[in-house]
């Protein structure tokens, strides 16, 4: 039987290197999502028959169901991965930007993955009550977070807020579906050279490029903590230090990130 996979934000980046990733697994069956649909269908043709693709804007209301819809039209309504990906980040001061832009992070790094979880749960549940896999692979979510969840940079604050948000729903929502097989795992990228934060800045410092991850390292982080059943992955792994040092030495951390360390001219970026 194959292992059916929703990736979305897959047509660039994280997403896109996380779908080239599990297509190398065997028996892999892909339902890729995104918004650009030329680019989504380039992609899926480059992967073969394994993999499908759904130009959709997850902002829409009705985007779950027709997600729903496909998989259980074209695949028995049988999904067994489900990678919340698709996300952006806008920089602003919360006094020059207001709750405009909180509320423009909260639709799309937090509301929409948590929209489309609760439409495909019961397809995830269905999936792990047919009992364990023989090849190993456990039925689960991944949630992309950032390392933003865990340490909160100046004119980030809105984003940091969103994926905090994603970060503490994925730890409650773990313990809730333990018991239904339905692993939930989250991954915690920092800084990771995307079409949309292309990180010269960061790149160009022998002292700062350790700092920025491939998106090919995040898509092996999101296969440990799916398939592999990881509850936690950072990436690069280094990046558990800051989030420990919030925890252990909040005003140490504070001083730093407002003395501008861990930032970046980058205005935007997109997952």
């Amino acid at each position: 039987m194959s292992y059916v996979a929703l990736i979305t934000g897959a047509s660039s980046g994280i997403g896109e290197a996380a779908a080239r990733r599990l297509a190398r697994e065997p028996d892999v069956a892909l339902l890729l999502v995104a918004r650009r649909e030329q680019r989504l269908r380039t992609l899926a043709d480059e992967l073969g028959g394994r993999a499908q693709a759904v130009a959709c804007d997850l902002l829409d209301p009705g985007a779950p169901a027709r997600l729903r819809a496909a998989l259980e039209r074209d695949h028995g309504g049988q999904l067994h991965l489900l990678v919340n990906n698709a996300g952006a980040a806008w920089r602003g001061a919360f006094a020059e930007s207001g709750w405009e832009l909180v509320q423009r992070h909260i639709k799309l790094d937090f509301e929409a993955p948590v929209r489309l979880t609760h439409e495909l749960l019961p397809l995830l549940r269905a999936a792990a009550a047919a009992g364990p896999r023989a090849d190993g692979r456990r039925v689960a979510i991944v949630n992309v977070a950032s390392t933003a969840a865990r340490v909160a940079r100046p004119r980030s604050a809105a984003y940091s807020a969103a994926k905090a948000a994603l970060a503490g729903w994925s730890d409650g929502l773990y313990a809730e579906e333990r018991s239904h097989g339905v692993h939930v795992g989250l991954v915690l990228p920092g800084f990771v050279r995307t079409e949309g934060f292309p990180a010269r800045e960061l790149l160009a410092s022998a002292r700062t490029r350790w700092l920025v991850s491939e998106p090919e390292a995040v898509a092996e982080a999101i296969l440990q903590a799916g398939p592999g059943g990881r509850p936690e992955r950072y990436v690069p792994r280094p990046y558990w230090l800051a989030a420990a040092a919030r925890i252990l030495a909040p005003a140490l951390v504070r001083r730093a990130v407002a003395g501008g360390a861990f930032t970046t001219t980058t205005d935007s970026a997109t997952t």
